[in-house]
């Protein structure tokens, strides 16, 4: 009887390199973002017909605003074009839009289009695409622990009621219930570092780095990484029985 296959539901990828893509075609750096935005498309569409539920991307950071600023304000714009272009593409779909991260921040025309995204698509059914923008892990979990610190001022909890999931319930991911943890971690371009995304719901998340930059990654590659998941041995801090 053959062993029985991972079964990827969330999956997170940090979409890495457009820059350096572009520099290496002697185009500037947002012509890489542009040819990124135009992949986010063909990879939502090739993840659900994979079967995930839940597509995270990394997409903008609470640090890239340190970036110059002809390339935020060109980053700010992307959420504009994107589903401009490819908002009838995600209906067909039947994608549900999610967007996680300090919207409040974000500049109006960013703000409205990403809220409209996601009020057109509340009622679809299907993969879930949830972009990290303006997102950074160590300031989810700071927020997670003033919300949890609120509740126990006000006497509506416990110190010793605190747990493992209270804290989860009070991340950016908590609407995805029992898929709000990533199964597999993809990071693009050939870096190795997590750079401060998801910190506490990839703890045991599989990891997996690809040296291809974000453009270029494509259906086969994602395609790979999945069927690579399915056959890997995991765990969860156990151990498996069939090597005593």
């Amino acid at each position: 009887m053959g062993k029985k296959k991972n079964q990827l539901n969330h999956l997170a990828i940090i979409m890495d390199g457009n820059g350096r893509w572009a520099r290496k075609r002697h185009k500037p750096r947002v012509f890489g973002h542009k040819e990124g935005m135009n992949n986010v498309e063909r990879i939502t569409l090739a993840a659900d017909k994979l079967g995930i539920k839940v597509l995270t991307l990394y997409a903008f950071s609470t640090e890239n605003w340190a970036r110059p600023k002809e390339e935020v304000a060109y980053l700010m714009n992307l959420p504009v074009k994107f589903f401009d272009k490819f908002m009838p593409t995600l209906m067909k779909n039947n994608v549900k839009v999610n967007i996680m991260g300090y919207l409040d921040h974000l500049p109006k025309d960013t703000y409205d289009v990403v809220q409209k995204a996601m009020d057109e698509t509340a009622n679809n059914t299907g993969l879930i695409l949830n972009f990290a923008f303006n997102y950074g892990a160590r300031k989810e979990i700071t927020s997670a622990v003033q919300e949890i610190a609120d509740l126990v001022k006000s006497g509506d909890l416990s110190s010793d009621e605190i747990t493992e999931d209270i804290i989860s319930d009070h991340l950016m991911t908590a609407g995805f219930g029992e898929y709000r943890d990533p199964d597999l971690l993809i990071r693009t371009s050939g870096e190795q570092r997590i750079s401060n995304f998801l910190l506490w719901q990839i703890a045991y998340s599989e990891l997996a780095f690809s040296n291809k930059a974000w453009p270029d990654f494509n259906e086969d590659d994602l395609r790979e990484f999945v069927e690579n998941y399915q056959n890997r041995d995991r765990r969860f801090g156990k151990v498996d029985e069939s090597d005593s």
